[in-house]
């Protein structure tokens, strides 16, 4: 797959002049969640003379706070991972400079949430639960088909969450609850959470910590076998002998977050021609391409290939819960807010 896209790098538009290209190093501001493949990425460095250093920050809240922070002596040239819950945040802070790709005539409409073109979409993916099969299977326990019934006493302690101020997986799920129950009513969503913690919930800072550290099929010595992840996830734990995944999603009806995320140009960068090369790479098929195997999410180029693994076994919720990008921006805050008085600091 890989040698068969490498001749579009050439002519797909994000390499400009690369006769002429200057060497340059761009750094690349993401987080910790980012990869993509060496011959993908050296083969794009080949061409522009452009050598990228990468970044990372943490968790895709973190991230985008540094970068806030940051601001007057922004940390890199480029910022990937910014997602719909967090745009907000970083476009009220101006972080980016316009830059509409001429690569992005070919991606959905639905995935370009800013008009202005500050940044531009990259991948997409479900937050959903992911559950331990071999668990849930030995302990004869039957799923959960709603978010409600994770405050059932039989899954009390069973349940790893992120912190929704940090990381952007976890603030999806916030949404998810806040869509789901409300908040107003008898039981909202502030209720739930409410009951989430008397059962007995786990919160962890980032995802990596959750699915790597304390789910039980994320490969360390965790013990809760059902974590926030994505829809896309299970690929990821098939067992080469056996051909089986170790983990699937629960993808019933809004139980799920359409999550998408961007790449943007960091304002004051004085590698500008530089920084536009590398947001058209990422829209081209080859890192298209690379996305799925390497970052757990679905590109947003809708030609772009899927491997046989991720078609097999990724799964996209036929009814995500899908929230205006103005309500987040104004309301995450808030949300955000209750959350932390409600989880963190009962």
């Amino acid at each position: 797959m890989m040698v068969r896209w490498l001749w579009p790098l050439l002519v797909l538009g994000f390499i400009l002049h690369p006769a002429q290209a200057q060497e340059q190093t761009l750094t690349l501001l993401t987080h910790d969640s980012f990869n993509v493949s060496e011959e993908v990425l050296a083969a794009f460095e080949a061409e522009t003379g452009i050598t990228v250093q990468i970044l990372r920050s943490g968790d895709a809240g973190t991230m985008v706070n540094q970068a806030v922070l940051s601001k007057s002596n922004p940390l890199g040239d480029v910022l990937f991972g910014v997602d719909n819950t967090f745009l907000g945040r970083a476009l009220d802070a101006d972080l980016f400079v316009p830059y509409e790709s001429p690569l992005l005539e070919q991606i959905p409409d639905v995935f370009r949430l800013d008009p202005e073109n500050r940044v531009t979409p990259v991948d997409y993916g479900d937050v959903c639960l992911n559950y331990d099969k071999a668990y849930f299977e030995k302990a004869e326990l039957p799923l959960p088909e709603s978010l409600s019934d994770l405050t059932k006493p039989e899954y009390k302690g069973l349940l790893v969450v992120q912190n929704p101020a940090t990381s952007s997986p976890g603030l999806a799920f916030l949404l998810a609850t806040v869509a789901v129950f409300g908040e107003t009513g008898d039981y909202t969503y502030m209720d739930f959470w409410a009951d989430l913690v008397a059962n007995d919930v786990l919160v962890t800072e980032g995802w990596e910590d959750a699915y790597f550290g304390q789910f039980t099929a994320g490969g360390g010595d965790g013990t809760r076998p059902l974590v926030v992840s994505y829809a896309s996830s299970p690929p990821f734990t098939v067992d080469e002998k056996t051909g089986e995944a170790a983990t699937a999603s629960i993808v019933a009806d809004m139980t799920c977050f359409r999550q998408i995320e961007f790449v943007g140009i960091l304002a004051g960068t004085p590698r500008l021609e530089a920084a536009q090369q590398f947001v058209d790479f990422m829209l081209s098929p080859a890192f298209q391409e690379d996305v799925p195997l390497q970052m757990y999410v679905f590109p947003v180029h809708p030609e772009a290939a899927l491997p046989e693994m991720f078609v097999q076994f990724a799964q996209l919720p036929e009814v995500p819960v899908v929230m205006d990008f103005d309500r987040i921006n104004a309301d995450r805050e808030k949300w955000i807010q209750a959350w932390t008085e409600i989880v963190l600091r009962s």
